[in-house]
């Protein structure tokens, strides 16, 4: 198994911050992964690939995981993943 890695894509103009950042109904273009690579691998599979846009939609009730929208797919996140992935914030 490797270690953790920093998979850097494409980044948009914006504010930088990560998806553990956005507000809910905010949207961001992802930047990179610092995640584990079959982590990362796994995201990307989901829709998280170079400056695609994510939106952040509704926490779960206890607050986490959280939902994000990604490539017209709702993907629950952990807040522990979603502070890894780093995006460019629209705002």
């Amino acid at each position: 198994m490797t270690g953790p890695s920093a998979v850097v894509i494409a980044a948009p103009m914006g504010v930088r911050g990560t998806l553990a950042e956005l507000s809910e109904g905010e949207s961001a273009g992802v930047v990179a992964l610092d995640l584990p690579d079959a982590i990362a691998q796994r995201l990307m599979e989901l829709g998280f690939l170079a400056g695609c846009r994510v939106t952040a939609l509704r926490p779960a009730p206890g607050g986490d995981p959280r939902v994000f929208e990604v490539d017209g797919s709702e993907v629950a996140l952990r807040r522990e993943t979603a502070r890894r992935i780093h995006v460019e914030i629209e705002r």
